[in-house]
């Protein structure tokens, strides 16, 4: 694979698990001598490499890693071990209404998220009316998001993503929230990306929509590796055809 936007080496990621809220404090309170936590492993020892222009597939049960893996590679998180280089600009959608401030108004959240990802207040007024165009949304583009649907906030939240010209898009199940009918619309969306260009990591539960626009897949089982194939030798997941 040439020059990957995103790798993984040996990535792993703990998260300190205490029995009671005090714990943390008395073990801050021994300088860590005396240990009053369990390690949980949400993801462990992950290796993949992610291609310019590949649509890359996340697949697992709840809880095998899958949205940690991407707030890694999105710098919400940082691994345990190992590392994590990510080469682009990087736009998420995540969990639902992340990075959204429920005080503003859906118009200051775009340009605040906009401002976040790099854009200068003339190039998110440039995209603004396609974001609202996409979002569907109204009259509540002026009212603060925390009077939104979760349908509402998922339309702004992927409108804004797909808007601020990413290197590399990042979705999770936020999706999932929204009516069949937007969703047919964000898959064509999606398509549209991949016709440019654009990297795309995507996690669904929704084997249909794996299959649709899938190049490769990673299976997460517990927060290991499980299965990564093309889909020449995983075409029950992948399907068949080499787009």
């Amino acid at each position: 694979m040439k020059q990957p936007l995103i790798e993984f080496q040996g990535v792993s990621k703990s998260y300190s698990i205490y029995d009671a809220p005090g714990d943390r404090l008395k073990e801050l309170l021994t300088f860590n001598r005396i240990r009053r936590h369990k390690d949980f492993w949400a993801v462990h020892d992950v290796s993949f490499e992610v291609g310019r222009g590949e649509t890359f597939c996340i697949v697992g049960e709840n809880g095998s890693g899958k949205s940690t893996l991407l707030q890694m590679i999105a710098g919400i998180l940082q691994p345990t071990t190992g590392s994590v280089t990510v080469n682009g600009r990087v736009s998420a959608l995540l969990e639902l209404g992340a990075g959204f401030n429920p005080e503003f108004t859906g118009r200051d959240n775009v340009y605040l998220n906009g401002s976040i990802l790099g854009l200068s207040t003339r190039q998110i007024d440039q995209r603004y009316e396609e974001i609202t165009r996409f979002a569907e949304i109204g009259d509540f583009i002026d009212q603060p998001v925390k009077t939104y649907s979760s349908g509402m906030v998922v339309r702004l939240a992927f409108a804004v993503a797909i808007n601020v010209d990413p290197e590399i898009l990042l979705v999770d199940e936020a999706l999932a929230v929204g009516d069949i009918y937007f969703r047919q619309r964000c898959m064509r969306k999606v398509h549209e990306l991949r016709s440019r260009g654009i990297t795309i990591l995507f996690v669904s539960h929704a084997i249909s929509d794996v299959k649709a626009i899938g190049d490769r897949v990673l299976w997460l089982d517990h927060g290991h590796d499980g299965v990564r194939r093309s889909r020449q030798s995983y075409p029950e997941i992948c399907g068949g055809d080499d787009r």
